[in-house]
């Protein structure tokens, strides 16, 4: 459903025509069950958040925050559109990274992707990926401390963000500039946003790694042989040269 079916002007957001990936997100609050048997209900709640956005001065929003957003019913709404910042107004490095989809369920009330939902978010994924955006699918939670996308979202982002009864989107390598040092050294015992990040960009290099946050001996000891092929101190932790050379250094 396009913006203008919406009753929305052209969005205001700053262009960007390229990003690292796309995320995932969620209401992030009670949605109301009722949106599974009415798809009207589904574009009021598009409108609403838009408006609540909007109202947000202390923020300064120009528009609806995502890029896309789909429903349980498997409806994708265009929100910002193709080539365009998200979030407020687009001034975070941490939002410029990627696109955003949000999916219309909550923490609360309708929690459940279904699959139409699901098959909506790969729409948003595959038509942002053919329009600038790399290959890294990830949670909000991946780059901020939140609970979004919520359980059954994450697990589906950590799985390939599959199509139902299809196969994994292929991963693809983040390539450029890496995101901003956590802040911490990554070792053994680590847990984290940050380590999951580590972990899918690695993954995405082709390395074999879980990607569950966790930093135990198998991150580790992909960490000393990326370490050796990039010419790096082989500790097996992620300090500053290693956080930036899973996104700087050439594949090979």
């Amino acid at each position: 459903m396009t913006r203008s079916q919406l009753g929305w002007p052209a969005s205001a957001a700053p262009d960007q025509p390229t990003a690292r990936g796309v995320k995932i997100h969620y209401e992030g609050t009670f949605v109301s069950p009722s949106l599974a048997g009415d798809h009207s209900q589904c574009v009021a709640e598009v409108q609403a958040i838009r408006a609540s956005h909007l109202a947000n001065t202390k923020e300064g929003y120009v528009d609806v925050a995502y890029s896309y957003l789909a429903c349980v019913h498997g409806i994708l709404f265009e929100g910002r559109g193709i080539g365009k910042r998200t979030a407020a107004n687009g001034d975070q490095d941490l939002n410029r990274a990627h696109y955003a989809v949000c999916a219309l369920i909550g923490d609360k009330g309708l929690t459940q992707p279904t699959d139409a939902l699901l098959s909506a978010l790969r729409d948003g994924i595959d038509l942002l990926r053919q329009h600038g955006a790399g290959g890294e699918v990830l949670g909000h939670c991946d780059g901020y401390a939140t609970e979004c996308p919520g359980t059954p979202l994450i697990a589906w982002v950590r799985s390939g963000a599959p199509r139902p009864g299809g196969s994994p989107a292929p991963s693809q390598p983040s390539t450029g500039a890496a995101p901003a040092w956590p802040g911490r050294y990554l070792a053994d015992y680590c847990e984290g946003q940050d380590v999951a990040a580590w972990q899918q960009q690695m993954a995405a290099r082709g390395w074999q790694i879980t990607v569950d946050g966790k930093y135990g001996s198998k991150s580790a000891t992909v960490c000393r042989s990326f370490q050796s092929d990039k010419g790096l101190d082989s500790d097996g932790v992620v300090g500053p040269k290693t956080w930036s050379a899973a996104w700087t250094a050439p594949i090979t």
